[in-house]
């Protein structure tokens, strides 16, 4: 079994080198908010390094990352993925020039927390710790879908941490041991979605060492902004369901039929719906709580044809090694 325990020691003294891999698609202007948060890292700066790892962009990435390199306060070394199209290959290309003995990740258009890294790496001061997950919370957001997924916490760690199968964390927030990874492999290049909690199972059934959730090794997310974007993010989820279920034998997600749809439709408006208008004008309830069962029903066929549609690719079940 394993049990996924918060951190709460402290161990000052604790301070190993630490490389931070991010990688980067057409993140120009993402970079600027970026670099600020790593500026603002109270981690010891000598014994951090930041490999952004451009992807084959075709905006100013990596002209940008170029110049931030030669004139930033921290360590910053621009590398470049453009063999293969995926986040994978490119963190897998940071990976393999890092120096560090704890190896980090974070995402471009994520917003690390001025304690993220003394926070995440503080766990691993317990030598039979693996991986630490950190939380994963939501920029202020004033659209309905932002709210809309604030109060549901889509992007907290606790879900994927409370998965089934096994504990995961998603590499927008994650650490990981050098030499954990040296006896397992990196990332799988060619997968496209499902990579973070791959990686994680890898080590969790091999047994190398626990997985650790570092509540206050907070990065702050932006939450989707348009229904497009929203039904993006839930085929992902989809699609990642159906690879880990292709690699793992996991569960896949339950389809709703159309007369699910249609009964919990139904509900809404000959219940719901009347309920929470009355709570609305008395100022009671939120605009959020007013739509929830029908966004609620948009992310779950998003998810289920994202689902329906993806096929695990051979070259997909490719793993990289150091």
């Amino acid at each position: 079994m394993v049990f996924v325990i918060p951190y709460k020691k402290n161990h000052d003294t604790f301070c190993p080198k630490v490389s931070v891999v991010i990688p980067i698609y057409n993140g120009e202007a993402d970079l600027p908010d970026l670099i600020n948060c790593l500026l603002a890292q109270t981690y010891p700066r000598h014994q951090v390094e930041y490999l952004l790892v451009d992807n084959n962009s075709s905006d100013r990435t990596l002209a940008i990352l170029q110049t931030m390199a030669q004139h930033s306060q921290i360590t910053i070394h621009p590398l470049r993925e453009n063999n293969i199209q995926s986040s994978y290959a490119a963190r897998n290309k940071g990976i393999r020039s890092a120096i560090g003995e704890i190896i980090a990740f974070t995402d471009a258009d994520c917003r690390p927390q001025p304690q993220w890294l003394n926070s995440l790496i503080a766990p691993f001061a317990n030598h039979n710790v693996a991986i630490v997950a950190g939380e994963i919370t939501a920029l202020p957001g004033n659209t309905l879908l932002e709210k809309y997924a604030d109060s549901q916490d889509t992007l907290s760690q606790k879900h994927t941490l409370a998965h089934k199968f096994y504990p995961y964390g998603q590499t927008a927030n994650l650490a990981i041991r050098r030499q954990v990874l040296a006896k397992v492999g990196l990332f799988r290049p060619y997968l496209t979605t499902g990579g973070d909690a791959d990686i994680c199972w890898r080590i969790l059934q091999q047994n190398i060492g626990s997985l650790e959730f570092a509540p206050k090794a907070i990065v702050q997310h932006r939450h989707r902004v348009t229904f497009p974007e929203l039904s993006s993010q839930w085929q992902r989820y989809g699609r990642s369901n159906k690879y880990l279920h292709q690699l793992y034998g996991v569960d896949l997600m339950r389809n709703i039929t159309l007369k699910e749809y249609g009964y919990r439709l139904g509900r809404w408006l000959l219940k719901e719906l009347p309920r929470e208008a009355i709570k609305l004008s008395q100022g009671k309830a939120s605009l959020v709580g007013f739509l929830n069962t029908p966004i609620g029903l948009f992310t779950a066929r998003a998810r289920n044809l994202g689902q329906k549609q993806a096929q695990l690719s051979e070259k997909a079940k490719i793993i990289e090694w150091l």
